[in-house]
């Protein structure tokens, strides 16, 4: 199964003060376990270590990433679709983005922690949902 995460489950993750930290963990855990295969976009990347306060710990956490996850890029079509829906439904644009990469990709589902994510046809859920599924 290809389970995509959107960057809110990732940064969770990798923050061990953040509130999500303890169920995105157990959902990546649960995810490995499976030998299922977890998804992301490749702009997430700069973001998080934007994000990030330790700029080193990052970085080796990217190596298991790299390692690990498939890395996925959107391509001048998704990125052409997401501006094109955004202006039209007033979307957000990162949400739409993820969205529409996921399902061009054929993953079988898409993590979020957001409640009001944009659905462009593919399985959504929460990693609490994902994982009492």
């Amino acid at each position: 199964m290809l389970v995509y995460l959107d960057i809110n489950i990732v940064v969770d993750f990798f923050n061990p003060a953040r509130v999500q930290h303890q169920v995105s963990a157990d959902l990546i855990n649960n995810i490995i376990n499976n030998n299922d295969q977890i998804v992301i976009s490749e702009d997430m990347l700069s973001t998080i270590f934007y994000l990030s306060n330790n700029k080193h710990e990052t970085l080796k956490n990217f190596q298991i990433i790299l390692d690990e996850w498939m890395i996925l890029p959107f391509g001048k079509d998704v990125i052409k679709n997401s501006i094109n829906l955004s202006l039209e439904k007033n979307l957000d644009l990162e949400d739409v983005l993820q969205c529409l990469c996921a399902k061009k990709n054929n993953c079988d589902v898409l993590i979020t922690s957001d409640r009001y994510f944009y659905n462009c046809g593919i399985k959504i859920q929460t990693a609490s949902e994902f994982l009492n599924d």
